[in-house]
């Protein structure tokens, strides 16, 4: 079939690699967000999937448009004579004028069990959940976000060192595989659908930086858990000394302890509200990432100075 792929992020360009190299299906166009400023100097970088298709010798096929609601990219698809439109983390909702443009419509590879967690954020909240399983959902797209019918989904186990960035890229992964056996049914006219119960949909939304943000007043559990769900967006941090303190890498001692919330223990082992968190690797403002020991040794605290 020939195939146009929409996404921008990294899983979405692990997607494309994998439809390229599988060579059943062309892709005869690539639709990706523009360029956006990134690291120190904020100049403009290219998207994955830009990098990702020129290395693949796509480069022709990219359009990175600022919108898709400009009637030039209507005529810019329609010109294309796509088959199918493949959809992974693209960024943008397609109008209702863009989904009518291709015989087949578009695939969208969601990385959850649909209908929980429809949204941007669908990773992070399985891991935060302390979910036993998460999944990957294949579906066709419609203009309510998420919410159109399934075509294809699978179930895995959830493992209880999961980290969102190395699981949703995983996640998209085997939606590559899920696509490619997928296609083969929608050639031979065979592909069934489901509904989703809407009853049993939950939604999630856009991180920001302000979601890291550690309470010590929390459980140990949950902040152990919150480390790896915003890994590697949007961190987990808290303050010291009025600068930032990302933690990376934590275990849960269940051990109780009377000392104040946020109260640094002997082993680097953090107060909270239940159980104590044992921090293990943290990275200070401007610096790279260090064993939490070595962090605090050099730090020469005050014995009533805690963690914020």
């Amino acid at each position: 079939m020939r195939l146009i792929v929409l996404g921008t992020p990294q899983p979405a360009a692990l997607v494309l690699e994998r439809i390229v190299r599988d060579g059943r299906h062309t892709v005869v166009g690539v639709i990706t967000q523009p360029d956006r400023p990134a690291g120190r100097g904020g100049q403009p970088q290219p998207p994955p999937v830009r990098r990702t298709a020129d290395a693949l010798g796509l480069g022709a096929l990219v359009v990175q448009p600022a919108t898709l609601r400009d009637p030039a990219m209507h005529a810019w698809i329609a010109a294309t004579r796509a088959d199918v439109g493949v959809v992974a983390a693209y960024g943008e909702i397609l109008r209702r004028d863009v989904l009518a443009l291709l015989p087949h419509g578009y695939l969208n590879i969601h990385p959850s069990l649909l209908p929980r967690y429809r949204g941007p954020a669908p990773v992070s909240a399985a891991i935060l959940a302390g979910d036993a399983a998460t999944g990957v959902s294949l579906m066709r797209l419609t203009r309510r976000m998420d919410a159109g019918p399934i075509v294809a989904q699978t179930t895995v186990v959830l493992p209880g060192d999961a980290r969102a960035g190395s699981l949703t890229d995983a996640l998209f992964m085997l939606g590559a595989d899920l696509l490619l056996a997928t296609l083969e049914t929608l050639a031979h006219g065979t592909l069934s659908e489901r509904a989703q119960d809407e009853a049993a949909a939950t939604y999630t939304r856009l991180l920001t930086r302000d979601d890291g943000r550690i309470s010590w007043a929390a459980p140990a559990q949950h902040l152990e858990r919150m480390i790896r769900a915003y890994d590697p967006w949007p961190g987990a941090w808290c303050l010291w000394r009025g600068a930032p303190l990302r933690i990376l890498d934590a275990a849960v001692d269940p051990a109780p302890t009377d000392a104040r919330p946020g109260c640094v223990l002997p082993d680097m082992r953090i107060a909270t509200a239940a159980g104590r968190l044992a921090v293990r690797v943290v990275q200070p403002a401007g610096r790279r990432a260090m064993p939490a020991a070595d962090w605090w040794r050099g730090q020469r605290a005050h014995a009533d100075e805690c963690l914020q």
